[in-house]
């Protein structure tokens, strides 16, 4: 089951960066090591997400993942919108099969209509 859910995030086309508790990047996916290459890409792997942001985003951070941890049905918080990008973004827990708070990722929605023509696959 790992090969399809790992192969989920990595054909998302928005940057998915999953952390551990300790706050240390675990995974990006394609999309997240092409967007964050100026500061590093895949090489921020295994790096504290703290590296990457000011002291107020690690302020926040932290109280996001304390109120993940107060209840199992504490998941998702929206974190800002991206008006530049028309996109809302998330930060999302990740629990284990027994709902344990095991890490947690940044999600992406983007707010454009996609206007692709249906079922083209040439």
């Amino acid at each position: 089951m790992n090969e399809y859910l790992k192969s989920i995030i990595d054909q998302d086309e928005a940057a998915v960066v999953i952390c551990d508790l300790e706050h240390l990047i675990v995974y990006m996916n394609p999309s997240a090591k092409k967007r964050y290459q100026s500061s590093g890409g895949e090489a921020l792997i295994g790096k504290s997400l703290f590296d990457c942001h000011n002291q107020k985003s690690n302020e926040t951070i932290v109280k996001v993942v304390d109120w993940f941890k107060k209840s199992k049905s504490n998941n998702k918080v929206h974190t800002f919108y991206n008006v530049k990008e028309n996109k809302d973004v998330y930060m999302v827990a990740l629990r284990d099969s027994e709902g344990e708070l095991i890490g947690y990722y940044e999600k992406h929605e983007y707010r454009n209509v996609d206007d692709t023509p249906l079922y083209v696959m040439e």
